[in-house]
């Protein structure tokens, strides 16, 4: 099933049916090898534990290829999703990593959907996400197959289903019928005005952006200034788990330093209450300065 929805690439036909083939793991051994990963960063367990779950991958792929995107894709980034399940799966819960897993390869498969299905972003609420994953299956429930107009009735029954408002339904049957206008498309047969003529400028004026840079420049020296109130240990904590896009988590700070992911909690929430005062002595208020609470 999975190969022929793969498309004619020999390629890919070959890495499915292997992924196929990969033998599944008694939960014993998905455990230790969940464990040897996790613990000791083996790259032989979490190589095998992943390949045991390709066919997951692959199999809940093939329930979003009629969305209109490529099956490689959908299924690199189910990949994606699965990787995030061997970084984040703890075995000390005892509960099958293929159940654990499945929830992180649907979500990044359905946000890969959402993300390249319409240039128009269609949703990022859970309750909107679930109504445009949803909306085409619940309206074949009711045979309701009109692509975008849908009677009183029909809106009421999905928006009852899925617990959003009735506007919603109507507004995503509407997208969901519509396919992407390129902007560069004549407003009119006769003229040389284009759609994107309309669009309004949301840039910034030049005098606003010198006075973010000026206010983020400005905050950056305040906080500097601040963090001089803290130990070397404190800075360091505070850094890397405030003051950084990729947040290192309590368990690898407390590896690094020798110490339990609770005693680095206690030390960040010891750190941030000295960083607050300290900021209260140079800027007055930190929350209307905008540097708390993230800092």
């Amino acid at each position: 099933m999975a190969t022929t929805n793969f498309g004619n690439n020999s390629a890919d036909r070959k890495f499915v049916k292997k992924a196929m083939k990969a033998p599944l793991l008694e939960q014993e051994h998905e455990l230790d090898l969940a464990r040897r990963w996790r613990e000791r960063d083996d790259e032989a367990a979490l190589h095998e534990l992943t390949s045991a779950y390709m066919r997951l991958v692959i199999s809940m792929a093939a329930k979003f290829r009629h969305y209109g995107l490529p099956m490689p894709d959908l299924v690199q980034e189910g990949n994606v999703g699965l990787m995030q399940a061997a970084a984040r799966f703890e075995p000390s819960r005892e509960v099958r990593f293929s159940t654990y897993a499945s929830w992180w390869i649907r979500s990044s498969i359905q946000d890969y959907v959402l993300r390249n299905w319409s240039i128009v972003r269609t949703g990022t609420t859970a309750a909107q996400k679930s109504l445009f994953f949803n909306l085409r299956r619940l309206r074949a429930q009711i045979d309701d197959t009109d692509d975008a107009v849908m009677t009183r009735e029909n809106k009421q029954w999905v928006a009852t289903h899925l617990g959003v408002p009735e506007r919603d339904v109507e507004t995503m049957a509407s997208r969901l019928s519509a396919s992407d206008r390129s902007l560069n498309a004549p407003l009119a047969v006769d003229g040389d005005a284009e759609w994107q003529d309309l669009l309004a400028d949301e840039s910034k004026e030049p005098e606003a952006e010198i006075m973010e840079r000026r206010d983020s420049d400005r905050r950056k020296e305040w906080i500097a200034e601040a963090l001089k109130a803290l130990t070397d240990r404190e800075t360091l904590i505070i850094k890397e788990r405030r003051l950084t896009d990729d947040t290192v988590t309590l368990e690898t700070l407390g590896k690094q330093l020798g110490i339990s992911k609770e005693r680095v909690r206690q030390i960040e929430h010891q750190a941030l209450g000295k960083l607050r005062k300290a900021l209260e002595g140079i800027v007055g208020d930190p929350e209307e300065a905008g540097l708390l609470p993230d800092v």
